[in-house]
């Protein structure tokens, strides 16, 4: 929180913001055409962005794009604005008895992302084939009935599926849960891990929450805590832009 601070103390930084929620996606180039300074200059700033988690980046062919990351400013508004909303209250009371009642050993990882579209098409969007095949770099295949077993498939052809499940909850389109095992494993003492999207209205524009849990290790969550921005960043562009970030796709490690 507190380099968050300091990167929005300089107001070139926040122009660098400015510029970014306007267009996101700019090269190095285009940010300094805007803020008129030298690429030093600009480097410096977007470092210390960087650091804060404000801006993401992602390499295309030689280009290194710069994104607008909204989330560490989404938890300043949680932390000191929408606390004194009591419908939130209640609904943070309700998440944390459900975690403390869900407690285990194993690691969690939970990640928070705010899009702008609506929960239909963001329901959509994670569990249409075609749709994860483009952003995911695999399809999520199923027929997303309670009990039915669900895949996720390689886009090579080879009708691979690299993670399968079953499908926990499905309660279009506001929550999803799936487990999460490896077919390297299927028929032995397999541990499956856990998956929930919850999918809320949040004013104009949708929460998403991804809660991985009952994470078999350390390694594994270090392993899904890189994995699932890169994914949901490439949801989110999908559904606000209509395209998808230039990135590899992502694959939960085997165990």
């Amino acid at each position: 929180m507190d380099r968050v601070f300091k990167a929005l103390a300089d107001g070139t930084r926040r122009r660098l913001l400015d510029g970014l929620h306007e267009e996101n996606g700019q090269t190095l180039g285009e940010l300094c055409a805007r803020c008129d300074m030298t690429r030093q200059s600009v480097t410096r700033h977007l470092a210390v962005l960087e650091a804060a988690n404000l801006v993401s980046t992602v390499w295309r062919g030689r280009e290194k794009l710069h994104y607008l990351n909204p989330v560490p400013l989404h938890e300043i508004q949680e932390r000191w604005i929408d606390k004194f909303e009591r419908p939130r209250l209640r609904a943070l009371g309700t998440l944390k008895r459900r975690a403390e009642e869900a407690m285990t050993d194993k690691p969690t990882y939970v990640y928070v992302t705010y899009i702008a579209s609506t929960p239909e098409k963001v329901w959509d969007t994670l569990t249409d084939a075609e749709l994860t095949a483009g952003y995911w770099g695999h399809s999520n295949v199923s027929d997303w009935r309670p009990g039915s077993r669900w895949e996720h498939v390689r886009t090579d052809g080879s009708g691979v599926a690299d993670v399968y499940g079953e499908v926990v909850e499905s309660e279009r389109p506001t929550r999803l849960v799936t487990t999460w095992g490896y077919p390297a494993n299927e028929g032995k003492d397999e541990e499956f891990s856990r998956v929930t999207f919850d999918i809320q209205r949040h004013a104009d524009i949708v929460r998403l929450t991804v809660t991985h849990e009952d994470l078999a290790d350390q390694g594994e969550l270090e392993e899904v805590s890189s994995g699932w921005p890169a994914v949901l960043s490439n949801l989110k562009s999908l559904l606000e832009t209509g395209r998808t970030l230039p990135q590899e796709p992502w694959l939960v490690p085997s165990t």
